[in-house]
Order: structure tokens, then C-alpha cells, then sequence
């Protein structure tokens, strides 16, 4: 049985992890270090190292992968297979040489548009008709390296978390294909067109802010959804910031940055069109329906932000 480790964080590496421990010997799991989070600033493990812990793989936590100490920890597994979903530290040369066969990542785009950090919000952002993921081998230069597979999906009018659920699947299921191949000695791989690379940068505050003097109506929607559970879109809305989970197009006639309320409907103008505001939070509060919000809120019929 091929002996293989692991590298990755968050919620989304771990279809891929369980389907590594099901079709390999798994020798070790490497994620990032507990974060201290929250108010109380607790201490909490990753998503990949709880779920490690549950198959009762050793889990292994440098704040440096490549230091001589880390690369020595993994040569010591003697592994043929490194499977990286994101892991969070960029993987030097001397680590990539140490698999005996292979080092592949689980990257969430249609390689080569969206290489990079956050791929998945940058194809909604960028109104993408489809998006996807690809099982690729790993070298030095950023998700660069060429391909063996790809799985796609329709981007509709999911947002991220629905999109998020849904590549992480395909992405284990990759590895299962890719795993099947290696038995029978027929990996091919094929290398990027790096004429059509794209880049997809880390999330900060001013992407999350919805502007409407600068922002179409489909661009905002865009956005909320790009960001929607988490981190979340926000707008100003009579001086509380509103977190925004769904939206729609609107045929309101409003100025940028002018709202119109009913009972059960806001209306935000942006600078072409308008958006209908669906379900938001205030802050300290929970997630709510929009007319929820509107009970309480108490706004004019008409207004500015």
C-alpha cells in the first residue's frame, strides 16, 4: 500500500484527507498551529487536525515546514505521496523533492485562471459561467504546475459556501482517480498554458465593502455571494454596518446609495441598477431574513445610507 502525508487546514481539505486515510497508508497528518480566537481568546485546532485526531493520525505543527528540523521529520515516513489541500505555507524546493513518487494539490479553480489564495470568490467576482477544481502536481512557482485532472461546475447564482461544499467533494474524488491511475502506471500530466493564467489575491477589508457609487447592481450581487457565509459583504446603512448574506436584481429606480423600505423589502440603488437585500445581520445579532431586520429597524420609506 502506498504510504502517504498530508498537508492542509481548513474545512475544505478534509474530503480529501478522509478519502488519503481510506486508499493509502497514512502516515502523517500537517497543518497549520492552534489559534487563539474569539473573545476569550481560546486556543482551537484546525478543522484537519480535529479530523486527524478522529482517525488517530499523528498530526504534525511547525510554524515553518522547510526548516531542516521539519524536512527531517518528513523524510523519516519513507511516504510516496504528498497530497497538499490548503495547507497555508508555500512548499520550498527541498521539501518537494522529498516524496518518493508524487506531490499533488487540490486547487480550487479551472487552472490556469485563478491561481493563487482565494479562487473560488475570485471566479464568482469575476463572473465566471463555471468553475471548478484541478489535481495538480506541485513546483515552485504558484499553483504553476501542470495538471492531471480537472472537475467542473456551473456557477449560476451559488454562492461560496455552496461552491465551497461542492469542489471539496470533487476534489477527493479526484484523488481517488488519481490513486487508481498510479496503480496502473498511467498518470499523464499536462502543463499549463501560462499565456492564460489569471491570479486570484487574498480577501481584505476594502473587497468586502459594497459601494454603491461604485458598483453596479450585478457586480454587488457579485460580491455578496463571492463572500457570503463568510467573511461577508457589508454595507453602511444609517451609520450600522450590515453583514449581507443574499441579494437579487431589483427593477427599483433608485439613485446610488438612495434605499427604499417597504414591510418586507429594501431596495439599495448602486451606481447602474438596484439590488433587493434578501437576508443580513446587524452586528452582535444573528442572521436574519430581511424583513426580520425591517420590524426593527424602523427606517423611512425612503433615504440615503
Amino acid at each position: 500500500m502506498l504510504k502517504s502525508i498530508f498537508f492542509g487546514t481548513p474545512e475544505f481539505a478534509i474530503p480529501t484527507l478522509n478519502a488519503l486515510a481510506d486508499l493509502t497508508d497514512l502516515k502523517l497528518v500537517v497543518t497549520q498551529e492552534d489559534k487563539r480566537k474569539g473573545r476569550g481568546k481560546k486556543l482551537l485546532s484546525t478543522p484537519v487536525k480535529e479530523r486527524a485526531e478522529e482517525l488517530n493520525i499523528p498530526v504534525y505543527q511547525p510554524s515553518n515546514i522547510n526548516t531542516p528540523e521539519s524536512l527531517q521529520r518528513l523524510r523519516e515516513e519513507d511516504a510516496d505521496l504528498f497530497i497538499v489541500v490548503a495547507y497555508g505555507q508555500i512548499l520550498k524546493k527541498e521539501l518537494l523533492e522529498i516524496p518518493k513518487r508524487y506531490i499533488m494539490n487540490v486547487h480550487s479553480s479551472l487552472l490556469p485562471r485563478h491561481r493563487g489564495a482565494a479562487p473560488m470568490q475570485w471566479a464568482i467576482l469575476a463572473g465566471d459561467k463555471e468553475t471548478g477544481v484541478s489535481f495538480m502536481q506541485i513546483e515552485e512557482g504558484l499553483d504553476s504546475g501542470p495538471v492531471y485532472d480537472t472537475r467542473s461546475i456551473e456557477v449560476g447564482d451559488k454562492n461560496f459556501g455552496e461552491i465551497h461544499d461542492t469542489l471539496a467533494e470533487m476534489g477527493a474524488d479526484l484523488l481517488k482517480c488519481f490513486i487508481e491511475d498510479m496503480g496502473r502506471g498511467d498518470i499523464v500530466l499536462r502543463e499549463q498554458n501560462d499565456s492564460l493564467a489569471t491570479y486570484a489575491p487574498k480577501i481584505d477589508d476594502d473587497l468586502l465593502t459594497i459601494d454603491p457609487e461604485n458598483l453596479k447592481a450585478e457586480e454587488a450581487l457579485r460580491k455578496i455571494r463571492a463572500f457570503s457565509p463568510e467573511p461577508g459583504a457589508h454595507l453602511v446603512m444609517q451609520g450600522e454596518r450590515l453583514k449581507l448574506y443574499d441579494a437579487e436584481i431589483s427593477e427599483e429606480n433608485l439613485a446610488p446609495g438612495e434605499f427604499k423600505s417597504t414591510k418586507k423589502k429594501l431596495y439599495i440603488g448602486m451606481k447602474e441598477g438596484s439590488v433587493s437585500i434578501k437576508e443580513l445581520q446587524r452586528p452582535g445579532k444573528k442572521r436574519m431574513a430581511v424583513g426580520s431586520y425591517l420590524a426593527g429597524a424602523h427606517l423611512p420609506e425612503r433615504g440615503e445610507l
